[in-house]
């Protein structure tokens, strides 16, 4: 199993990502280099605030997944703090955006090393957009709330054929690219994952050692491609072991891809 990836230090590129907590289990994701800093998802000043005072950093731009208030709810009072430019997608409404993005758009920002493309991911949203690229060369994705280490996000706006569609996109990026979705999900996840495949011993792996992450106070994530599509079952509805599963969670036969993904999002939203 490889080695969670580490982006804390300053080592490529003089790029640096790290975790902000927000609220009881969100991370604002803040890229920093030299004195400029972006971040993905605000849904609190606060943080972002603490971090610009202590490190003397600049905000020069704001990266937005969705329209949720746990992910835009800092946006107002961060630009009128410091007049970031703030990206988001063109097919939600958001407290403030200057810049409307979709499928196909792309967002350089050099100074903090970041050249990213724009893929429209509809499915726990309507209009959720994730950014999947470069920080300093290496290989990043910031999905918001569509993919979580071991999980997916609730489908409140979508339909269960567009998030397959949408993680489909997400697996398909190269293996070593560094997941950074925006909750602490993976313990409740993984306990799941166990539930669906209770042989894999990747995910066993993974699950001990997300265990003793916790338990020392330190983020599981970022997470990254490889180890998703070895884990996490909405990355795996085409393994005869997850698809065996869902179908007999469901006690009926699933006759499509779609179909076992619906029924582990159910079995998800019903797991204790």
């Amino acid at each position: 199993m490889n080695a969670q990836p580490d982006f804390t230090g300053a080592a490529d590129g003089g790029v640096r990502i790290l975790p902000l907590p927000a609220f009881n289990d969100n991370y604002i994701w803040a890229v920093v280099r030299d004195t400029s800093v972006v971040v993905v998802d605000p849904g609190q000043a606060e943080p972002v605030q603490r971090l610009l005072h202590e490190q003397g950093l600049t905000l020069r731009a704001i990266l937005l997944t969705h329209h949720h208030a746990d992910h835009v709810g800092g946006v107002t009072e961060l630009v009128a703090a410091t007049g970031a430019r703030v990206y988001g997608p063109a097919l939600e409404v958001l407290p403030h955006c200057d810049v409307l993005l979709g499928e196909g758009d792309s967002v350089e920002l050099p100074d903090v090393g970041l050249s990213l493309s724009v893929l429209d991911v509809p499915g726990h949203t309507a209009g959720h957009i994730a950014y999947a690229g470069k920080a300093a060369g290496r290989p990043v994705l910031f999905c918001g709330d569509t993919l979580f280490a071991g999980g997916c996000g609730r489908l409140f706006e979508g339909t269960p054929a567009q998030m397959t569609d949408s993680l489909r996109k997400l697996g398909t990026l190269p293996e070593d690219t560094s997941v950074f979705c925006a909750h602490e999900y993976t313990l409740a996840n993984l306990r799941w994952a166990l539930a669906v495949e209770p042989a894999n011993r990747t995910l066993q792996q993974w699950y001990e050692r997300a265990q003793q992450l916790r338990a020392e106070g330190v983020p599981t994530l970022p997470s990254w491609i490889g180890q998703e599509r070895a884990t996490n079952p909405f990355l795996r509805i085409q393994e005869v072991d997850v698809a065996k599963a869902a179908a007999a969670w469901a006690g009926r036969v699933l006759s499509s891809p779609v179909d076992v993904f619906a029924s582990l999002r159910e079995w998800k939203n019903n797991f204790k």
